[in-house]
């Protein structure tokens, strides 16, 4: 007999986080925890509207990876991190490309703050995805989704086979390709982008 996969899930906390995300991705949600007293409209709204079950928190037996001292504002959601991300060929297949068509690839960004960071940045510069290889690389997370500030709910989050091979397709369809480091002389805000680009981020 096959053995069943165990499927994990993450913890995410505080209003702001855990509104955003039943505004875009209710999809991704597994568990809603509210305390008894918790009165907040909207999240109560959206979590009918998507028929998603509330349980009542329990701050002496939080969920995991909760403390009890944690800034939860009342709000406790479970969520699913691999159903936030879309394979590369299907988000291929729907990217609709122009000039200004911006692309993040991560290579080896093993911080988990730094990738959710990354992820807010590129969602304030418009980039239509955030492209992330399996391997020395940190995973989408509650801390990932949590520092993002929401935004991993907003930009496509991208699981690519490997770098090199993306990089070479992306190049073959038109796309030109950058290195960012911070010791850079160049800009993005003083270079002209004519053309479609992707924009590769190194390790820390």
């Amino acid at each position: 007999m096959k053995k069943k996969e165990r499927v994990e899930v993450e913890y995410i906390y505080g209003k702001h986080a855990v509104c955003e995300m039943l505004q875009e991705r209710p999809d991704v949600v597994v568990e809603l925890y509210l305390e008894a007293d918790f009165r907040e409209k909207t999240i109560l709204t959206l979590a009918e509207r998507n028929n998603i079950s509330i349980k009542i928190l329990n701050l002496k037996n939080p969920p995991r990876g909760i403390s009890s001292n944690a800034t939860h504002q009342g709000v406790v959601a479970g969520l699913l991190p691999h159903k936030l991300t879309v394979p590369y060929k299907e988000f291929r297949e729907s990217l609709k490309k122009t000039p200004d068509t911006a692309l993040l690839v991560l290579g080896e960004v093993q911080d988990p703050h730094n990738v959710g960071a990354i992820i807010r940045s590129g969602a304030a510069f418009g980039v239509a995805g955030v492209l992330i290889p399996p391997h020395n690389q940190a995973p989408i997370t509650g801390s990932v989704v949590k520092v993002s500030a929401g935004m991993a709910f907003r930009v496509p989050l991208v699981t690519i086979p490997n770098v090199n091979t993306v990089l070479r397709d992306l190049q073959q369809d038109g796309f030109w390709v950058y290195g960012l480091e911070g010791k850079g002389t160049t800009t993005t805000v003083t270079e002209k982008f004519t053309r479609p680009s992707v924009f590769v981020l190194g390790n820390e």
